[in-house]
């Protein structure tokens, strides 16, 4: 792997930008969302249009309905600082 070279980094995902992302990967709209996570279809829609925090709770919510580990949607710009293991 020494021929290995890490991406780089090209756009900024917002937190509202990374729940509609995986949202719309798995092919779901907002109202299914809302039901299986619990959270209103109102308030997932000013989550992902950053009108409002999304927030621990909302975050485990969503995390759980969207198959995905909280921080994904929390810290969707989050890199490993170099020379870390994982």
């Amino acid at each position: 792997m020494k021929d290995f070279r890490p991406a780089k980094k090209r756009v900024t995902v917002t937190v509202g930008e990374s729940v509609r992302i995986l949202r719309e990967l798995q092919e779901l709209r907002q109202n299914p969302l809302a039901e299986a996570s619990g959270i209103a279809q109102a308030t997932i829609s000013a989550i992902e249009n950053d009108r409002v925090r999304l927030g621990v709770e909302r975050a485990k919510a969503l995390a759980r309905a969207l198959k995905c580990h909280p921080g994904v949607l929390v810290f969707p710009g989050w890199e490993r600082p170099k020379g870390k293991a994982a």
